[in-house]
């Protein structure tokens, strides 16, 4: 049940003043459906209107004058503006009207009137003041209404930030004084002022401290949302260890898969196969993270712990958000796993009509004790005989209900996930907080080092000509197409034209993958690429590049300065697979700035992923440098993951001794804490969601 108190801030927005049916989509499109979303947003910058005369007007600045109006100038033809002619002691201002009424502007601003006037003042051609659509025109008494700092708040079509502005205000009138929820010596520590008193000055900024990251007011609202978040993740977490789940112990088929394998594990694996083990084995519902780096070895683990399942008379799905990724797991553990009697399938969406059913057969008899696919594994009518381990590759590019449905095939199914997407270790939690996390730090030995080279784009026909001999030896490259816009169509034309370019310089075996292909298609060409029939592969960035190709020894990458870290080193690990030299040329258009000089210098220093991920984050600052949203990350509205990421840990340990204290927040000293749950009503797209 909701606190009584939050009830104010749970109204539609459409209990606010002049907030009718037309409006409330706007706001709702800007801020959200409640008073409390139209509170959360919070100013984006300030206006400072300097008041001036004409004489000592600036530039380009938005500067308040008082004027009297002088002549009104009609446009001579459609399409030319509607001019008000006015003047101070000092010298004349034309303001500049489009698409307007001129008897509405004379009739509210005849000629001989004293007005005050607001907005960007520029000079036409050097000379002649102008300013275009005043914020301001009003009667001059009114002058002193004009705020000299104004708040500029987020805006749409048809509601502009004024609007939003005086909504925000509204909204914290309404908004109660709530009960201190953060710990008082930490509080204390930190200087920061009581929640209501925030949300105040946060909507009363004076100057540009106050509404930075950095400031008391900004960095006492992202604490809040980062405990709330912290206790929804804890709280999941606890739930789903709660839940009984099959117990299921190391057997002997593993270590005879293990004996079979042509490596040695690294050390790295037998800690995350051992921490695996030690989750299956306890009775309770595994909710784990298997992180690592492209090639580390994580289909191997999850394999060998496939195994102990099967041993066990249970199943294991291993599902993949692409068919490429799909078949490559399958080509992966197929062989290894029916070599100790152990039965795997592959379904995808392409499997239909009777090896499709026969597919489903094995799988609802228990005769395969493994199956590897994509969204075709949680499909109505597959049934499981006794699923009880279910593994999800890349698991932030399914959605909640997608995942739902998979551990629903299950009861009490454990889950593992498994990313190559590396997040830097200072921003875990806000993704991971609900999950156990294994990391894969070493490489598996016999993976080449690959040799990083940065290029300007002037010297491309020599990446080419060097292209040509070593594809003439036998060698084999990716290409990777410019990110030339946010649009798969431009990424695509790119793609077609350098293509096209290979062709004619490297002859028949360049072939061409990107988004708009068709699976089958595409999956031919990945194919023909596999088996050498292709020599160079040009892609997009719109597709996962996920075939596993040890040939392949050169990885060319146009545009590299314009993608994360993270998408270059995924990209570059895709290379040094084989016993041949390999490497990675990063072309870019000169002149490279300092920051694009040094984030591609840290893609030629280290290897690391998480290392590489954490430097991208201390070079690039806040917002969304990493491309998080698209990695299954947290839609803060009051905290910026990247400048208070210095505040994630400690709201993970005060949730940490809150729920020990109290786990199931039912004594009175929780009171306060119920109430910052509810406020931000957390229901972030974890694992646990089915627990």
């Amino acid at each position: 049940m909701r606190p009584e108190i939050l009830f104010p801030l749970f109204a539609p927005t459409t209990s606010l003043k002049g907030v009718g049916p037309k409006v409330a989509p706007l706001i709702e499109k800007v801020a959200g459906p409640l008073v409390r979303d139209v509170l959360f947003t919070l100013p984006q910058g300030l206006v400072h209107r300097t008041r001036t005369t004409c004489a000592l007007a600036r530039d380009g600045e938005v500067q308040t004058f008082l004027v009297h109006i002088h002549e009104h100038i009609k446009p001579r033809r459609e399409g030319l503006p509607y001019k008000i002619r006015a003047s101070d002691e000092t010298g004349f201002i034309f303001l500049i009207f489009f698409k307007v009424f001129g008897d509405h502007l004379l009739r509210a601003h005849p000629i001989g009137a004293a007005r005050a006037v607001s907005g960007k003042a520029e000079r036409y051609n050097g000379v002649e003041l102008q300013m275009t659509h005043p914020d301001y025109f009003l009667d001059a008494k009114l002058a002193d209404t004009i705020p000299d700092v104004e708040t500029v708040y987020p805006a749409t079509a048809g509601l502009a930030s004024r609007a939003i502005r005086k909504l925000a205000l509204e909204a914290l009138e309404r908004a109660p004084d709530l009960p201190e929820w953060i710990d008082g010596p930490w509080k204390a520590k930190n200087q920061w002022p009581a929640w209501h008193e925030a949300f105040t000055a946060a909507h009363h900024p004076t100057g540009e401290l106050d509404i930075s990251p950095d400031s008391l007011t900004r960095r006492r609202l992202a604490y809040d949302e980062l405990l709330a978040h912290q206790l929804a993740l804890a709280r999941r977490k606890a739930a789903f260890r709660r839940t009984e789940a099959p117990a299921i112990l190391a057997g002997a088929l593993a270590g005879k898969l293990e004996a079979a394998l042509p490596f040695k594990l690294t050390g790295a694996q037998i800690r995350a196969l051992s921490e695996i083990r030690g989750d299956l084995a306890s009775g309770q519902r595994m909710s784990r993270l298997l992180q690592g780096d492209v090639g580390s070895g994580k289909t191997v683990v999850a394999m060998l712990a496939a195994a102990d399942v099967a041993e066990a008379g249970r199943q294991t799905v291993i599902m993949a958000p692409t068919e490429i990724l799909a078949r490559q797991h399958f080509e992966t553990v197929c062989a290894p796993l029916e070599a100790v009697g152990i039965q795997t399938v592959l379904l995808t969406g392409r499997d239909k009509g009777a090896p499709r059913a026969e597919k489903l057969r094995q799988l609802a008899s228990g005769e395969a004790g493994v199956a590897v696919g994509t969204h075709a594994l949680f499909q109505d009518d597959v049934l499981y005989r006794d699923l009880a381990f279910a593994v999800i590759d890349e698991q932030h590019r399914f959605g909640v209900a997608e995942r739902q449905r998979l551990q629903a095939k299950g009861e009490h199914a454990h889950l593992l996930a498994m990313s190559a997407t590396p997040i830097p270790r200072t921003l875990e939690l806000t993704v991971y907080g609900d999950l156990d996390v294994s990391r894969l730090e070493e490489k598996p030995p016999g993976r080449t080092p690959v040799a990083t080279r940065a290029l300007p784009s002037n010297r491309i026909d020599e990446v080419i000509e060097r292209l040509r001999k070593v594809t003439a030896a036998g060698a084999q490259a990716f290409w990777i197409c410019p990110l030339v816009a946010e649009s798969e169509m431009s990424d695509l034309a790119a793609a077609e034209s350098r293509s096209a370019h290979l062709k004619k310089v490297l002859g028949p075996s360049v072939g061409l993958v990107h988004g708009r292909m068709a699976n089958a298609e595409k999956d031919q060409v990945m194919a023909d690429f596999a088996d050498g029939r292709v020599s160079v592969l040009v892609a997009t960035t719109v597709v996962e590049v996920g075939v596993n190709v040890p040939n392949a020894s050169i990885m060319v990458i146009e545009h590299a300065d314009q993608f994360g870290l993270a998408q270059l080193h995924q990209l570059r690990g895709r290379v040094g697979r084989g016993a041949r030299e390999s490497a990675c040329v990063l072309m870019y258009d000169p002149p490279l700035s300092k920051l694009g000089e040094a984030r591609l210098n840290i893609l030629r220093e280290t290897d690391d992923g998480f290392l590489i991920a954490e430097k991208d984050l201390e070079l690039r600052g806040g917002g969304d440098p990493l491309g998080l949203k698209q990695s299954g990350f947290p839609a803060y509205r009051l905290a910026d993951p990247v400048a208070h990421r210095d505040l994630i840990a400690p709201a993970a340990d005060e949730a940490r001794l809150i729920l020990a204290l109290d786990p199931d927040l039912s004594a009175d000293r929780s009171k306060a804490v119920r109430v910052l749950i509810e406020l931000f009503d957390w229901k972030p797209a974890g694992m646990g969601e089915a627990g």
